[in-house]
């Protein structure tokens, strides 16, 4: 089953140009054809071909389905990226198949890349979310300072930071993790957090986990963490 992408279909019901490619000259379908559309916010329609013009091809909506995530609360990664982009287009694709609400690149003192091109990070996972079957996009923020992050979401019920630091305050995350509400989890370069970043998290109210006796890569450690709160929240 192949869905489209189509953000602003309730108010122009014609799609991207991308989009209207690959409906009108790769799968080379036609005027009254019936395929599936998202929105990227939840939305599924059922829509009716009317111009298959390969750079605008226009659409009349037939129906919409509400698609309601399989976890409640929101899920959200923070981390800080690898020197390597292609890394973290892996982590944004499969985070997104997973299930994630957002993703937000950390910038702390040990990072190894200091900018992303967001525009990157955002096209893999409209690609993950079609691939999967979703309806909702993750939410793709700017590299954001840690100070910054921190501040942004202290307010959240379930806040968490995966850190290597062997000082006996730390918990399995599949132990201290509640399901159903808000969560963020943040994950750090491969130097780890500093300590200042440490400690700044807890004092902001943040729990600080471990993800088992491993050592993860960073993309790994944000996988790991991810499905296991989606584990939990299915027992």
């Amino acid at each position: 089953m192949i869905r489209f992408y189509c953000p602003d279909i309730e108010q122009t019901p014609v799609m991207p140009e991308a989009e209207s490619g690959h409906c009108v000259r790769v799968l080379r379908h036609a005027a009254g054809d019936m395929f599936e559309v998202i929105d990227g916010k939840g939305g599924l329609y059922t829509v009716r071909l009317i111009d298959p013009h390969p750079k605008r091809a226009m659409v009349e909506i037939v129906s919409r389905t509400e698609l309601e995530p399989y976890w409640t609360g929101k899920l959200i990664l923070a981390v800080a990226p690898t020197k390597n982009m292609d890394r973290m287009e892996w982590l944004v694709e499969k985070g997104t198949e997973i299930g994630m609400d957002g993703f937000v690149p950390l910038l702390c003192r040990f990072s190894e890349r200091k900018e992303i091109k967001r525009e990157r990070l955002e096209k893999t996972a409209v690609s993950a979310m079609k691939q999967s079957l979703k309806s909702a996009l993750p939410e793709i923020e700017e590299i954001t300072p840690f100070a910054r992050f921190i501040d942004k979401y202290k307010g959240f019920p379930n806040k968490y930071i995966a850190h290597c630091v062997d000082d006996g305050e730390r918990r399995l995350l599949s132990r201290e993790y509640k399901p159903g509400y808000d969560t963020v989890i943040l994950i750090g370069p491969e130097g780890d957090f500093s300590a200042e970043e440490i400690k700044m998290a807890l004092d902001a109210g943040f729990t600080p986990v471990s993800l088992g006796d491993a050592r993860l890569r960073t993309e790994t450690a944000a996988l790991v963490a991810l499905q296991t709160c989606h584990v939990i929240g299915l027992l």
